[in-house]
C-alpha cells in the first residue's frame, strides 16, 4: 500500500473535498479573495485555500522575514517555512498552489531591530543589496512577485521617525518596483491604514501611499486591529470604508484590497476578587487581549452561556461573559476571582459586508488574515457576493481560412466574441497572439476590435509555423477570453535558377535562394534515373542571405531531370521543388 505523509494526505483531502452541488449549476464567482498562508499553520491554511480556489486569484505565503547579518553587515532573507515544516519540502505546497492556478506572491516581514531597516534604506548601496536578495528569492522560486509587510516602521520604530523614513521607503519601493517589473513580476505592499492627510486622523502615514501608488501593483490594507488596548471592534466598517475611499482617490481601485480578520480578541473589562498568581498578570483590566480564531467563536460563547450579538454600527459580532479563576496566591493560599470579559470578532455577515466594498468601489478584492481561521459560512458568504458580481464569461471562437501556406502569403483569421448566452460583444479589444515550436510565451502578432456583431476578421502574415489564438483582457464586467489554439503551417519558398541547356561533359551550376533568408540550411540535388531519384554530389549550405550554389560535373547527352530538397530542421519541414529539366547537348 502506498504511504503518504500527513501533509500529502491533507493535499489529497483538499483536492477531493465536497463542493456544494448548487455551486456547479451557478456561474463561477468573481475571484475577489486573496489571503495569507502562514508557515506555522500549513495544515489548515493550505487546504482552505485549495478548497476555495474558485474564489481565489492569488495567495501570499507568509514564509520569509528580513534580518540583519551583523557579521556580513548586510540584510538577509530568512526562510521561516523550512524550520517549521522539516518533513515537507517547499516544492510540495508550491506545486499544489500552482496546480490550483494561483498567483504566488510571498510576504517578507521586517525581522530587524528598532530603526535598523530604516537605517539601511538611507544608503543606495544597502537598498540595492536588499533588492538583490529579494530578486534572487523571486527568480529562484519563480514567484509571481513579492509582498512587503514592513510593520516595524509603524509599531517598533515610533512615530517620531515617520517623517524621515517615508521618503526612504518611497525610494526603496520605486527601485524594487523597477527591478521586479523588468522581470514581469509584481510588487505588493501590506500596510496598516492610512487616511487623507488633510484629515485630523492621518493613520500610519509613514507608508506614503500617494508617493508609492504608481510603483506598486497591489495595496493590501490591514483594516483590522482597530481596537487593541481596550475592548472594541476589530475593524469598524465605516473606518474600513474611509480607508478604502482614500486609497482609491490616489491610485486605481483595482490595486486596492481590504483586509478581513479571521480571528477575534477577548478582553478583561473588570475583575472582582483576588486572582490566582498564575493568571494575575493576564487576568486584569488593561492586560493584552486573548485571541481566538473565528471558527471557534460560537463554541467559546456557548461554553460560557453567552449569545453573540451582531453590532450594526460596526458590522461585527460581540459577546460578554464571566469566567471564574480558581487557584492559589504566591503564598499558597486558596483564592478565586471573577473576570468579566468582552469578545469581538467578524463572522460570515461581517465578511460579506466588507466584500460588498468590492462591488461598491470596484476594488481588487479582499485579503484574509489568514486562510483557515474562518468559519465555513464565511467563505460561502464571500462566494455569494462574488457570484452577484461575477463578470460575464467571454467565449471566443476563432478559425483561419488556410492552415497551410507558403512563406509570405497571408491568412485571414476570423472570430466571434460572445458571452455565455451567445450575445455578441461589440468593441472588445483583442490581441492576436502566436507561439511557435520551442516558445513558451505568447507574442503579439496583431490587434483588432470586434465589430457590432462581435466579429473579428483580420488578414495576417506569419513568418513561420505558429499556433495562433485570440485573447481579450479581463475587465470589471467581463472575464478574460481566449480562443482555442489554431495551428498554421508555413512552408519555405524555394526559387531556382538553372540553365535550360548545357554542353555534354561540361560542368554546370544551379543557383537559388530560400525564403525566409536563413543561413546554414542544407540543399540537396537529386536526378531521376530509370524512375528512381538519386542524390547528386554533396549537399550545399545556404549563406546568411539564404542563397546557394550547386556545382554539378559534366553530364552525358540527353535530358537531365532534377529536383532540389531543402532539409527539415526544428522550425521547418522539408521542402521539395518541382522537377525541372536541363537538355544536355
Amino acid at each position: 500500500m502506498k504511504k503518504y505523509s500527513a501533509f500529502a494526505l491533507i493535499l489529497i483531502l483538499a483536492s477531493t473535498a465536497l463542493i456544494p452541488s448548487s455551486r456547479a449549476a451557478d456561474n463561477p464567482p468573481r475571484k475577489i479573495m486573496t489571503g495569507w498562508i502562514p508557515y506555522y499553520s500549513m495544515k489548515t491554511a493550505l487546504p482552505d485555500a485549495l478548497n476555495n480556489s474558485d474564489l481565489i486569484k492569488e495567495v501570499m505565503p507568509f514564509w520569509y522575514t528580513l534580518k540583519f547579518d551583523g557579521k556580513a553587515k548586510a540584510a538577509v532573507i530568512t526562510d521561516l517555512y523550512a524550520p517549521a515544516n522539516p518533513s515537507v519540502p517547499i516544492a510540495e505546497p508550491l506545486s499544489a498552489l500552482r496546480n490550483a492556478g494561483f498567483s504566488i506572491i510571498p510576504t517578507i516581514t521586517d525581522g530587524t531591530d528598532k530603526l535598523v531597516l530604516a537605517g539601511l534604506l538611507k544608503s543606495a548601496t544597502s537598498r540595492a543589496q536588499i533588492i538583490s536578495a529579494i530578486m534572487k528569492l523571486v527568480t529562484t522560486n519563480n514567484y509571481d512577485g513579492i509582498d512587503l509587510d514592513f510593520e516595524g516602521f509603524a509599531f517598533v520604530d515610533g512615530n517620531t521617525s515617520w517623517t524621515s523614513t517615508a521618503p526612504l521607503w518611497t525610494a526603496f519601493v520605486k527601485e524594487l518596483s523597477e527591478a521586479l517589473h523588468s522581470q514581469q513580476k509584481l510588487l505588493s505592499i501590506s500596510t496598516p491604514y492610512v487616511l487623507n492627510p488633510n484629515d485630523a486622523q492621518k493613520g500610519y502615514y509613514v507608508y506614503a501611499w500617494a508617493a508609492v501608488a504608481s510603483y506598486i501593483d497591489k495595496l493590501r490594507i490591514m483594516t483590522y486591529d482597530y481596537s487593541v488596548s481596550k475592548a472594541g471592534p476589530l475593524g469598524p466598517i465605516t473606518w474600513a470604508e474611509r480607508t478604502v475611499q482614500y486609497a482609491i482617490s490616489i491610485m486605481p481601485a483595482s490595486k486596492v484590497f481590504v483586509g478581513v480578520p479571521g480571528y477575534g480578541r477577548d478582553w478583561v473589562t473588570s475583575v472582582s476578587g483576588i486572582c490566582p498568581s498564575n493568571v494575575a498578570n493576564t487576568v486584569k483590566v488593561g492586560a493584552k487581549a486573548a485571541t481566538f480564531v473565528m471558527r471557534d467563536a460560537a463554541a467559546l460563547a456557548a461554553t460560557y452561556g453567552a449569545t453573540p450579538v451582531y453590532n450594526e454600527q460596526y458590522g461585527e459580532m460581540s459577546f460578554t461573559y464571566q469566567k471564574i479563576y480558581n487557584g492559589t496566591t504566591d503564598s499558597g493560599l486558596s483564592t478565586s476571582c471573577t473576570a468579566s470579559r468582552t469578545a469581538w470578532y467578524q463572522d460570515a455577515k461581517s465578511w460579506a459586508l466588507r466584500a460588498a466594498l468590492v462591488t461598491k468601489y470596484r476594488i481588487g478584492g479582499i485579503t484574509a488574515w489568514t486562510f483557515g481561521m474562518e468559519e465555513p459560512l464565511a467563505m460561502e458568504s464571500i462566494r455569494q457576493v462574488a457570484k452577484e458580481i461575477a463578470p460575464d464569461q467571454v467565449n471566443i471562437v476563432a478559425s483561419v481560412d488556410k492552415s497551410n501556406v507558403d512563406y509570405g502569403n497571408p491568412i485571414t483569421i476570423q472570430a466571434t466574441v460572445k458571452i455565455k448566452d451567445q450575445t455578441p460583444l461589440a468593441n472588445v479589444p483583442v490581441r492576436i497572439e502566436g507561439r511557435s515550436p520551442g516558445e513558451t510565451n505568447w507574442r503579439l502578432l496583431a490587434t483588432d476590435t470586434s465589430n457590432l456583431n462581435g466579429v473579428i476578421e483580420k488578414p495576417l502574415i506569419v513568418g513561420k509555423s505558429t499556433s495562433i489564438r485570440i485573447y481579450s483582457e479581463p475587465t470589471w464586467d467581463r472575464s478574460e477570453g481566449a480562443s482555442t489554439e489554431i495551428s498554421v503551417s508555413v512552408n519555405r519558398l524555394l526559387s531556382i535558377s538553372a540553365p535550360g541547356t548545357a554542353r555534354s561533359n561540361e560542368a554546370l551550376t544551379i543557383t537559388g535562394q530560400i525564403r525566409p533568408r536563413i543561413g546554414g540550411v542544407y540543399i540537396q540535388a537529386a536526378s531521376l534515373v530509370n524512375g528512381t531519384w538519386k542524390e547528386l554530389a554533396q549537399p550545399v549550405v545556404t549563406d546568411a542571405q539564404g542563397t546557394f550554389s550547386i556545382n554539378l560535373t559534366g553530364q552525358m547527352r540527353g535530358v537531365l531531370t532534377l529536383r532540389l530538397n531543402v532539409a527539415a530542421d526544428a522550425q521547418w519541414t522539408q521542402v521539395t521543388s518541382q522537377t525541372f529539366n536541363i537538355i544536355i547537348r
